[in-house]
């Protein structure tokens, strides 16, 4: 059995070093605020490109002295810029985003218009830098449900320190809703409450849901805040446990989180994949003879999509994965790139305008494939090659580093647990 303590969620590390920084900034704000003072509460054994993003560009935002504004260098991390935009109005700061990637080609517009609607200045979609600025105003915030649901969080950050009162309103179903469940329970650990319910819509017909924020509230920082473990970087590994000849034991997860990716274990299970559960660890083991394709539906948990796409080029039958059309949006367009990278691989599949269809196969085979600069592409290849049963039979992944983006040890862990005997780094 191989064993692998998971890294720290990137995303829960974004919520509370942002939580902190805000705290650290209502309580003594300080033109050389250090990284040790600001995030003393938090602990997070792990980083990466994208957390090293947020935590700079907070620290820039701390110690921004005169009118210039401070300079955010977002890399590609799309939760940095959508969660800090509103934060710099709520601060009164100017921000000069600077995106890389993709990043920069992601869309703003709606969220815009309402930072633009209450009172700030935002530079238009595509533009580098993006330069936000202007003193965001308290008041009532319409978003439609398929938005991302990192402005819903950045908005969730920004509004309680607000001297007015505020409503957020969401139109239609929420996606990715269990990432809006996160922000909230950080929120609540720092002390920032929060009402949420639903209200039916005459005019459309619908149920929307609408969150109330009191302005003027108070970041309290815990003494600790721990990261929990990450169940989207999970998912690769269980899928090597279930695929390959070795079961793979993860430990450091928390099984009442709320991250949206902790359904890897009902959908896994959904597959024919034996999983076993503790205190802090999932097992699966190997199951290759038991698959059978399924339908998943991706609106609140896309990031499983690259794993659950591989484990269905391998289940007997046809999978659909249907609601993932955000996938398109991420640092590659993943609905294509993982279609690129199953098919050179011999999987079956067929690309839709907002999902998969994968019918499974025997064996994949060798091929070189492109990691598209994405991460969780990248980690899927590899996990890929874990299946492979020939030892000659090898796959071979160029621009492997773009793990570095959410995972930076993933191949050094990769290689001591000597699952590499079928992948070749070019």
């Amino acid at each position: 059995m191989k064993t692998v303590k998971i890294i720290a969620s990137k995303s829960d590390a974004h919520r509370a070093y942002i939580a902190s920084a805000i705290a650290f900034y209502q309580r003594e704000l300080d033109q050389s605020a250090t990284s040790d003072e600001v995030f003393s509460c938090v602990k997070c054994g792990d980083t990466s490109r994208d957390i090293d993003a947020t935590k700079n560009c907070l620290l820039a935002l701390l110690n921004e002295e005169g009118n210039a504004g401070a300079d955010l260098y977002c890399g590609e991390s799309g939760t940095t810029l959508r969660f800090l935009l509103p934060i710099v109005g709520a601060l009164g700061v100017r921000g000069v985003f600077y995106p890389e990637g993709r990043l920069s080609r992601r869309p703003i517009a709606a969220f815009r218009d309402e930072l633009i609607c209450h009172g700030m200045s935002v530079s238009e979609e595509g533009s580098i830098p993006i330069i936000a600025e202007g003193n965001l105003s308290p008041g009532i915030f319409i978003l439609p449900g398929n938005i991302s649901s990192q402005f819903i969080s950045g908005l969730l950050f920004a509004l309680p320190v607000l001297d007015g009162d505020s409503q957020i309103i969401i139109e239609g179903r929420l996606e990715s809703a269990p990432y809006v469940d996160m922000t909230l329970s950080t929120l609540k650990s720092f002390g920032i409450e929060i009402e949420s319910g639903k209200a039916v819509s005459n005019e459309y017909d619908r149920i929307d849901l609408y969150f109330s924020i009191k302005g003027n509230q108070k970041y309290i920082a815990p003494e600790e805040y721990i990261v929990e473990g990450d169940w989207s970087n999970a998912a690769f590994w269980l899928s090597m446990g279930a695929l390959g000849s070795d079961a793979v034991r993860v430990e450091g997860v928390n099984l009442d989180s709320r991250q949206g990716d902790k359904q890897i274990i009902d959908v896994m299970k959904r597959f024919g994949i034996k999983a076993e559960t503790g205190e802090d660890f999932v097992i699966a083991y190997p199951s290759r003879k038991s698959l059978k394709g399924i339908t998943i539906d991706a609106k609140d948990t896309p990031d499983m999509v690259p794993a659950l796409a591989l484990i269905a080029s391998l289940a007997k039958g046809k999978t659909k994965i249907t609601n993932a059309g955000r996938l398109r949006l991420k640092e590659s367009d993943r609905l294509h790139t993982i279609t690129e990278c199953l098919r050179k691989m011999g999987a079956k599949i067929e690309e839709l305008d907002d999902g998969l269809i994968i019918t499974g196969v025997e064996e994949l085979h060798s091929a070189n494939v492109e990691s598209f600069s994405d991460h969780r592409i990248a980690m899927m290849v590899a996990a890929a090659s874990t299946s492979i049963t020939e030892k000659e039979n090898k796959i071979g992944l160029i621009g492997f580093d773009a793990v570095n983006k959410s995972y930076p040890e993933f191949f050094s862990i990769f290689h001591e647990l000597k699952l590499d005997e079928n992948l070749e780094l070019i």
